[in-house]
């Protein structure tokens, strides 16, 4: 199989600078809405801050991204400011406004036809951080496309769209550009993440865009996708989590060789191995392992999304999209960027803060896997493994490296932990911005 060849992170210069070349010198093309007081759902005025927008991007504005923006409910001109990208790719961020660690909560009641109702989250993280959550890639929740080229894109293009995202943002709220800067997502967007954190720093350091930079200080990442053998781990996984037996994880370690799912290899013992493994996990919930195994457990937010009077207050642009779906897996979107291990190494040697986090439960993107790449970056310990403790109870378990890096396992959480352990994760978010031991 022929494979695809791997971004170098050194071309992301040559990528920043096109794009920025002449950006720098047009005024915002932002569509600013107002300040939303009352949503569709919601009982009575909204208690924080919430402004929706589109911001055009690449040539012509022919791609729009959509943005909900919440600010600090405690101060806002100087509490941290994070960009925050859910996974799919093609999942709407509306994953993290609403189910994870966002302002509200959809009331999880069985659907009887009328609007879901929202109900306020007690921990979410615009207690202490204002967050901008963006549909991204072009085609993800609201974002849309002018043209059928620009619905079209692949890791670096939307990665750069990010980019360009950000500096007209910044024009239209030159209030933030101050703030303490960070770039977040969770599952698939552990790809794009640490690529527009460093084309961040790159921009910075070139001194390209408002004379005031983006002022950069990390990255944090949840139950992240990150090197394309990750997968692998789910065997490992599994013989931890006792699904399937010893033998068959040796007989899978032998059969298969290091990498189990190489398509070139064929052997029988392989396959009977593999359909054995199957067997074991196929009625798993692979999110949560410990979850009753469903294929939708999502179905209030596209009866909300779909609304015409929620689209109303959050300004949709009428005819911009068809019917909204939370994950789009139609997507017309190409995986170009394989591995991001380069790139945390090389945002470790220019000092930046990250935090990597996984529930301790996900199938989908196992913490052993990130324990193995984060390993491979071969920086020394400085706070070695230990329990980190949430109003008196193991929460999880964490290590803090050299790189300004801290892991951390959230106990009983899955795919992705804030949805599971919102208590314990807001916690851990709040001492790492205040660089805190976890």
């Amino acid at each position: 199989m022929e494979k695809k060849p791997h971004f170098k992170p050194e071309l992301l210069v040559v990528v920043v600078f096109g794009i920025l070349q002449n950006l720098v010198q047009q005024a915002s093309a932002d569509f600013h809405s107002p300040l939303i007081k009352y949503l569709p759902g919601f009982q009575g005025p909204l208690p924080f801050r919430l402004t929706t927008g589109y911001v055009g991007v690449d040539e012509s504005d022919d791609v729009q991204l959509f943005y909900y923006f919440v600010e600090s409910q405690t101060n806002p001109r100087d509490d941290p400011l994070i960009l925050w990208m859910t996974g799919g790719p093609g999942c709407s961020t509306i994953t993290a406004f609403a189910y994870e660690f966002g302002p509200v909560y959809f009331e999880q009641v069985e659907y009887n036809g009328t609007l879901p109702t929202l109900i306020l989250n007690p921990h979410t993280w615009t207690k202490v951080a204002n967050i901008l959550f963006l549909d991204l890639p072009v085609g993800t929740g609201f974002s849309y496309a002018k043209t059928s080229i620009a619905s079209q894109s692949n890791d670096t293009q939307a990665c750069a769209q990010a980019l360009q995202f950000l500096k007209k943002w910044f024009m239209s709220h030159p209030q933030f550009l101050a703030n303490p800067f960070y770039v977040g997502g969770d599952s698939y967007a552990g790809i794009f993440v640490p690529v527009i954190t460093q084309m961040i720093s790159h921009v910075n350091e070139a001194k390209i865009g408002p004379e005031q930079p983006i002022n950069l200080k990390g990255y944090l990442l949840g139950n992240p996708t990150a090197f394309p053998s990750e997968i692998n781990f789910r065997y490992t996984f599994a013989h931890g989590m006792g699904i399937i037996s010893d033998e068959l994880y040796e007989s899978l370690r032998r059969n298969c060789g290091l990498d189990y799912q190489k398509s070139d290899i064929d052997n029988a013992e392989c396959s009977q191995n593999k359909a054995a493994y199957e067997e074991c996990r196929s009625g798993l919930f692979k999110p949560q392992i410990l979850e009753k195994n469903c294929n939708d457990g999502y179905p209030l937010s596209s009866y909300w999304s779909n609304d015409e009077n929620v689209q109303k207050a959050l300004h949709i642009r009428k005819g911009s999209i068809g019917t909204w779906v939370r994950c789009k897996k139609e997507l017309l979107f190409e995986k170009v960027i394989l591995d991001t291990r380069s790139y945390h190494a090389n945002l470790s040697k220019k000092g930046y803060r990250s935090l990597i986090y996984s529930g301790d439960h996900d199938m989908v993107v196992p913490f052993q896997s990130t324990q193995a790449w984060i390993r491979g970056l071969n920086y020394s310990i400085i706070d070695d493994w230990r329990p980190w403790i949430v109003e008196g109870q193991y929460a999880g378990y964490t290590r803090t490296y050299s790189n300004k890096m801290t892991f951390a396992t959230v106990k009983g959480a899955g795919h992705t932990a804030p949805e599971y352990k919102p208590a314990e994760c807001y916690a851990m978010f709040n001492r790492w911005l205040l660089e805190e031991p976890l």
